[in-house]
């Protein structure tokens, strides 16, 4: 069985009209994007809307959500969509972030722990590793960085689809953009904040990290990081995957997601 098709809805939040994709049946999932912009109902996104509603919101600042010329660090996005679960009527939903929204929702859970139920945290930035580092995205253009957030892209069912054609104008432009905001919302102190791994304790939400094991952008390393500041956290890596798990393995990726919150797709 199928789900729905998603529809698209601006949820105005502070004056900011923020593009969200809403779809699917069930429980609500909120899904924090990360650096590359939202992508929508991919293929993971479809398989666990049959038995979740997935709300996946644009970043301000990202693609057709609004601006928020404010805005200038990832504490400022996490206490953002804490007031966009409330203007949306989200009660509890289980958050799932990825890369720099994994670190939001790492975020949003050391504000309000109460306001959430279950976390997902996929390649999260946040924590600075111990030994390695988090590769500076910025210093590489597009077309170059992109083959090096994944494994293998043979290997990625929705590659074409994705990335196969060359961006139009209205696509690039919106690139740019993204870019733009996640420097401002990253740069200083890059990828990281100092403070959060003080907090992190505080969390004692059932966590789930998800990693690729052959990430090249944040270090799996920080996963371990994370499995140990969350009091009730378990560390899944996925063996030839780079740093686009739901994109890389979507299938096997919606399996683990639906394991932890409970959830067998319906057949």
């Amino acid at each position: 069985m199928r789900p729905m098709k998603p529809r698209e809805e601006r949820i105005r939040v502070g004056g900011i009209d923020v593009h969200t994709w809403i779809g699917g049946d069930g429980a609500p999932l909120l899904v924090l994007h990360g650096a590359g912009g939202n992508r929508g109902f991919t293929r993971w996104a479809e398989r666990v809307a049959q038995r979740f509603t997935v709300w996946a919101p644009t970043h301000p600042g990202f693609g057709l959500s609004g601006d928020a010329e404010w805005m200038d660090g990832i504490d400022d996005l996490a206490r953002f969509y804490l007031w966009f679960m409330d203007v949306a009527g989200l009660v509890r939903p289980h958050v799932l972030g990825h890369s720099i929204g994994g670190w939001t929702a790492a975020e949003m859970a050391t504000m309000s722990p109460g306001s959430i139920d279950r976390l997902i945290l996929v390649a999260p930035a946040g924590l600075k590793p111990e030994t390695g580092e988090i590769l500076d995205v910025f210093y590489y253009p597009p077309p170059q960085l992109l083959p090096m957030t994944v494994h293998d892209p043979k290997t990625v069912p929705e590659w074409d689809a994705l990335f196969g054609a060359p961006l139009s104008p209205a696509q690039q432009e919106i690139a740019v953009r993204n870019r733009e905001m996640t420097a401002r919302l990253t740069w200083k102190p890059y990828m990281h904040n100092p403070r959060l791994a003080s907090f992190l304790p505080r969390v004692t939400n059932p966590a789930l990290i998800l990693w690729g094991r052959e990430d090249r952008i944040v270090p799996v390393e920080c996963g371990e990081q994370y499995r140990r500041l969350l009091a009730r956290a378990t560390l899944t890596v996925l063996d030839k995957c780079g740093h686009l798990p739901p994109i890389e393995q979507p299938d096997e990726f919606a399996r683990h997601v639906l394991d932890f919150l409970g959830g067998d797709v319906r057949r």
